[in-house]
C-alpha cells in the first residue's frame, strides 16, 4: 500500500465547512462512493515532488511552492486522515500558486532530479535508482497536479491535500 498523497478541489463554502466540522471532510472522503471527481490521488510522488519543486527533503523545505501539497495551514491539527492532517490552501492562494505551477515544464523539474541525494535524504518511495523510470513516475504526477490546481484556479476552489 504505502502513503500515498491526495488533492481535493473544494469550493470556497466547503472549505469553509470542513474547518467549522472536520468530521465532515471525513465523511466525504471515507464514507462516499470513491468516485469523487474533484478528488485526485497522486499515489507515492508527493515527497519525490516537494524536492523536484524546492530542491530540498520536506523536513526542510521553506519554497513557497511546498505550499503546493503542504501548505501548513491544517484544517484539524487533531484529525488524522491516514498519515496526519489535511493542509488546505484558500481560492486566493490556488490562483497565486497556479500560473507558477504551470510555468514549470518537465525539463525544469529533471533539474533537481537527483537519485542518489534523493536516496541519501530518505525521499519516499525511494525509488530513485530506477532513473528515468523513477523521473516518469513523477513527471506524471506532477502532471496531475499541475491539472489540478489548473481546473482549482479557473473554477475559484480553494485545496485540501493529505496523506492517505
Amino acid at each position: 500500500m504505502g502513503m500515498i498523497g491526495n488533492l481535493l478541489r473544494v469550493s470556497p463554502a466547503e472549505l469553509q465547512a470542513y474547518r467549522a466540522d472536520s468530521a465532515r471532510l471525513e465523511d466525504r472522503l471515507y464514507q462516499g462512493t470513491g468516485t469523487d471527481p474533484a478528488l485526485t490521488d497522486i499515489d507515492k510522488t508527493w515527497d519525490g515532488l516537494v524536492f523536484l519543486l524546492t530542491g530540498q527533503p520536506l523536513s526542510e523545505a521553506t519554497h513557497p511552492l511546498a505550499r503546493v501539497l503542504f501548505s501548513g495551514q491544517l484544517v484539524d491539527e487533531e484529525q488524522d486522515l491516514g498519515y496526519g492532517p489535511a493542509h488546505y490552501l484558500e481560492p486566493a492562494e490556488v490562483a497565486a500558486l497556479q500560473p507558477q505551477l504551470a510555468a514549470i515544464g518537465a525539463a525544469e523539474l529533471r533539474k533537481h532530479f537527483d537519485p542518489a541525494r534523493m536516496t541519501a535524504l530518505g525521499i519516499y518511495p525511494g525509488i530513485w535508482a530506477e532513473g528515468d523510470d523513477a523521473f516518469d513516475y513523477l513527471a506524471d504526477g506532477f502532471a496531475a497536479v499541475q491539472a489540478l490546481y489548473a481546473e482549482a484556479a479557473k473554477r475559484g476552489e480553494g485545496m485540501i491535500t493529505f496523506i492517505a
